[in-house]
């Protein structure tokens, strides 16, 4: 196998650094012959975005010969450390807008639905929240994330009710007297400021990670990769960041795509 120029520097590379790779531009094989150029006695960490790429990227390195690396995702990582210490249940489909309301007996405009509006913000500021690198609810700004002038107006209206009962539902799964979502294992994990032990971590698909994934990643003491594309963010509705744009990590390019055969020039940091 041949590799390019950017794929040997990457490979050569020491130190924390974030890789900006086209689509099909070997990245998945870069990350492999990198992990491959460490010590054996290393301990690494590759850090998949879902379980489908978790379960495609444990074949490759096991194929690899790799049984140093440990893959896992986020939420897999956060689960372990987690739901079984305290006891939790999951709802894994999260929650819906009736649910919320009777659990939280949210009062509103019965004519107006005004109470079902309400849950629904409820809702959404919850994921904010657990996707965000923030401690406490009252540090975010739920109003900035909307776009339509309604419902600013609303929000607006019934702001201080909305953070309450915001607390009063992650309390309720935090205490254990509801299921607990998955993003909300993810945000206690981070807030935890867990050490992992590992030598070498490698994060896939960073352009889709949220805050409180980056965070957890970026406090480790290990050598950090952080790898994605910068033209390729779909979970912006999951505020989502482009961590590669808000890394200050030494840059390489994957810039040729052998899937179209060609070049692009566009690379992140020029």
């Amino acid at each position: 196998m041949e590799l390019t120029q950017e794929q040997l520097d990457i490979i050569k590379s020491s130190g924390n650094i974030k890789i900006n790779a086209v689509a099909g531009s070997g990245k998945t094989t870069t990350i492999i012959e990198y992990a491959k150029s460490r010590p054996k006695s290393s301990k690494i960490l590759y850090l998949a975005f879902n379980k489908s790429v978790k379960l495609e990227a444990i074949k490759k390195f096991e194929e690899a010969g790799l049984s140093n690396v440990k893959v896992e995702t986020a939420h897999s990582l956060a689960f372990k450390h987690i739901v079984p210490k305290n006891n939790y249940s999951i709802k894994a489909n999260g929650y819906k807008t009736n649910e919320i309301k009777e659990l939280l007996q949210l009062k509103g405009n019965d004519e107006q639905h005004t109470e079902f509006v309400i849950a629904n913000h409820i809702n959404k500021f919850i994921t904010f929240y657990c996707n965000s690198d923030k401690a406490k609810v009252r540090e975010l700004n739920y109003i900035d994330t909307l776009f339509d002038s309604k419902a600013k107006i609303f929000v607006s209206s019934f702001y201080e009710y909305i953070i309450n009962q915001t607390r009063q539902l992650l309390n309720k799964m935090n205490n254990g007297e509801i299921g607990i979502i998955h993003d909300f294992y993810l945000k206690k994990f981070q807030l935890s400021n867990p050490k992992l032990n590992f030598d070498y971590i490698l994060f896939d698909e960073g352009q889709d990670a949220s805050s409180a994934m980056l965070d957890i990643f970026l406090k480790q003491d290990a050598t950090k990769v952080i790898v994605g594309d910068s033209h390729q963010q779909i979970y912006s509705w999951r505020y989502a960041i482009n961590s590669l744009e808000k890394v200050d990590f030494k840059i390489y390019n994957l810039s040729t795509s052998f899937r179209f055969n060609t070049k692009h020039t566009t690379r992140l940091g020029i």
